[in-house]
């Protein structure tokens, strides 16, 4: 009888040697930006998405160099005190990777670097479990903009409807969602019958700082 998977021993030395390597990667690329970029920019970002955060990335690319993921890896690779910073002045930046932050390296003047980040807002349909940018309520009466058809899934999803000579109609006041909260699945599949985008990728500068210190 062959052996059971399950009772197979798994070593882990190749997966902690694999995850050890990436970290030094990760180290020696924010100090190897260091060198290479006049700026470094620390940022925070909300309801962040691959692809959406991808393009803006792209779209900087020939300027540019972004880094997510660990804080504390970040920090090292920084230096988090005056004793192992690498760059005069770079402990302070270290500090400021709290929560979902990433570094920005960017040979571009400060104007031009604000104004991208301020300006890359994107909306979509927001996902089960993604906090709501806003609140909202439908009131009570028709919903012209469902046929009778949809009547039993919006009953499914919670709303109190009902048929009315064919007409969907909303018998009470209903809050779909409420700002600063996350979204049920029963949330997220009526924003997307009531095409109601959400705020999906915010980018937010908290810190810049040059990097032409003298040596």
């Amino acid at each position: 009888m062959p052996k059971s998977k399950r009772n197979r021993p798994v070593t882990l030395s190749k997966t902690k040697k694999k995850g050890r390597e990436h970290k030094e990667n990760v180290v020696n690329a924010i100090r190897e930006s260091v060198e290479k970029y006049d700026s470094v920019y620390v940022f925070t970002f909300e309801n962040m998405r691959n692809l959406k955060f991808k393009e803006f990335r792209d779209q900087l690319k020939s300027s540019s160099r972004f880094f997510l993921g660990s804080n504390k890896v970040m920090q090292v690779a920084l230096g988090r005190s005056v004793a192992d910073e690498i760059r005069p002045g770079l402990h302070k930046i270290s500090k400021l990777l709290r929560g979902d932050s990433g570094l920005c390296f960017t040979s571009l003047p400060k104007e031009e670097v604000e104004r991208l980040f301020n300006e890359y807002e994107d909306y979509d349909f927001a996902r089960t479990g993604s906090i709501a940018t806003e609140k909202v309520e439908l009131n009570e009466g028709p919903l012209d903009q469902f046929t009778h058809e949809m009547e039993p899934f919006l009953r499914k999803q919670g709303m109190p409807v009902r048929l009315n000579k064919g007409v969907v109609e909303l018998v009470s006041d209903f809050i779909v969602c409420e700002e600063g909260k996350p979204l049920s699945p029963e949330a997220a599949r009526i924003l997307v019958c009531i095409k109601c985008q959400n705020l999906i990728l915010a980018c937010i500068v908290i810190c810049g700082d040059t990097l032409n210190f003298e040596t």
